[in-house]
């Protein structure tokens, strides 16, 4: 554990702030034409030389942000040359606190996975493997402080068919739908129309006004497929795409203030 983040004065709780990313960073494969998907293929199965520097870059934008949700990482395979990418970032980014779920491995050649990086203490980490017709998809939850004005947040990377998201999106519905401070972010590999088209997710999660910038792909975007959701009880005072080239997504940030009964529950917590 940390030490007390109330008793150092640590600025962005007391502010009532929390800068969060969302970022697929696509196993630190650099993607700036969609003729690379062919040409640079082969580092989704091979180590490349320039890819720590790559992730070394990736960490220099991480370490602006308090909770940062990954996908697309990699757990330590041959391709990334042993490195569990979540764990990697987090040491050079400065994160006091990362989990790794790991969604789909394939041994010593691939280990696909989702990440979290956190400045705040998780009270609570759960794991949830998604349904749908291919293993592979899953989401992370993360509990910060205890009782109903806790902050709970999601990573999640859904499926590309639109039946198994539906399924995907019904299960989230299901956990999100109890709870009353809630951020889902990751890449949903769908538009906001999409989104609001699915009744039972809408429902569970009111989608905050704000529109997510356009983020896939990274050279010229032209969809918005990456998100930060908000519950109505917390409000987005700034949302961004940075325009860093480090995989064929583009990096989602937003600045989400939180109300006082839940930055008061984290703080308690916390000290």
């Amino acid at each position: 554990m940390t030490a007390s983040l109330a008793a150092a004065g640590w600025p962005v709780l007391e502010a009532g702030h929390l800068k969060l990313l969302t970022f697929n960073l696509q196993v630190g494969i650099q993607t700036s034409a969609y003729h690379h998907y062919l040409t640079r293929g082969w580092q989704h199965f091979l180590p490349h030389p320039r890819r720590l520097k790559r992730l070394d870059m990736i960490s220099d934008v991480l370490s602006r942000f308090d909770v940062v949700g990954l996908q697309e990482a990699d757990g330590g395979s041959f391709r990334s040359g042993r490195i569990n990418q979540v764990e990697y970032l987090a040491s050079q980014a400065g994160f006091a606190h990362h989990y790794q779920q790991l969604n789909r491995n394939l041994g010593h050649l691939a280990q696909h996975s989702n990440g979290l990086l956190s400045r705040l203490v998780p009270q609570r980490i759960e794991e949830h493997h998604l349904p749908g017709p291919m293993p592979g998809r899953g989401a992370i939850h993360a509990r910060f402080g205890d009782g109903p004005d806790a902050l709970h947040l999601f990573v999640a990377h859904l499926a590309l068919s639109h039946r198994a998201r539906v399924r995907q999106l019904d299960y989230l519905s299901e956990l999100v739908q109890p709870l009353r401070h809630v951020v889902v972010m990751g890449d949903l590999n769908c538009t906001p129309d999409q989104l609001h088209a699915h009744r039972r997710f809408r429902d569970s999660l009111p989608l905050h006004p704000v529109r997510p910038p356009l983020s896939y792909p990274s050279w010229q975007p032209r969809r918005a497929l990456d998100h930060i959701l908000l519950s109505d009880s917390l409000e987005a005072d700034h949302v961004e795409v940075l325009e860093h080239l480090f995989s064929d997504h583009l990096p989602v940030a937003i600045d989400v203030r939180l109300p006082d009964a839940c930055r008061d529950t984290l703080l308690a917590r916390s000290a």
